[in-house]
């Protein structure tokens, strides 16, 4: 790793420090599974992910990736949006949920999370997570709609009452840098 470290990478080290093995932890939006098989590791072979996507193209990817690295059978997967995130993990209560919007990357970048459904998933996900959970947002501004998901998504995540919240980017980079939300709830 290269320092400062990128918002994903900070995520990661800093999450290395919150999950522990037999942890249930959610992947949000599992894109191209380098965030589900960080948890699936992290889990250990007693732990539980769920990985959300929209599109079947992100879930084959995330499935190969954990196969590959012998994750696959902690992880379980849904195929829809990430706004019914609540109607997808009950009963259990995650330590961990992490969101990576914007694109996926090598697909059609028309395709994109979209603030209503992203905003409606953070809500649920404030509300799912166990106290002393760990709330991500990765908001990626530097895409045609990703910037007003990205102020949307900070605005709401500021009236969170029972979190603390960080933000963590890149400054004097060439473009717009995504940024890091991350929260912790209190109570």
């Amino acid at each position: 790793m290269i320092f400062p470290p990128t918002p994903n990478e900070l995520l990661h080290i800093l999450l290395t420090q919150v999950i522990q093995p037999g942890d249930y932890v959610i992947d949000a939006t599992a894109g191209n599974g380098y965030d589900t098989l960080f948890l699936a590791k992290a889990v250990g072979e007693n732990g539980k992910v769920l990985a959300v996507d929209l599109q079947a193209q992100a879930i084959e990817s995330t499935k190969k990736r954990l196969e590959s690295a012998l994750c696959l059978p902690r992880v379980r997967f849904y195929q829809g949006c990430h706004s019914q995130l609540a109607h997808y993990c009950h009963p259990e209560t995650p330590r961990v949920i992490l969101f990576n919007l914007g694109y996926l990357p090598g697909a059609d970048h028309q395709t994109i999370t979209q603030t209503k459904t992203t905003l409606e998933a953070i809500n649920a996900a404030a509300s799912l997570l166990e106290k002393g959970g760990f709330l991500s947002v990765v908001c990626y501004p530097g895409h045609e709609g990703g910037d007003s998901e990205a102020k949307a998504v900070e605005t709401l995540i500021e009236q969170f009452q029972d979190f603390r919240v960080a933000r963590y980017s890149l400054v004097a980079t060439r473009r717009v840098s995504p940024f890091l939300l991350l929260g912790v709830k209190l109570s």
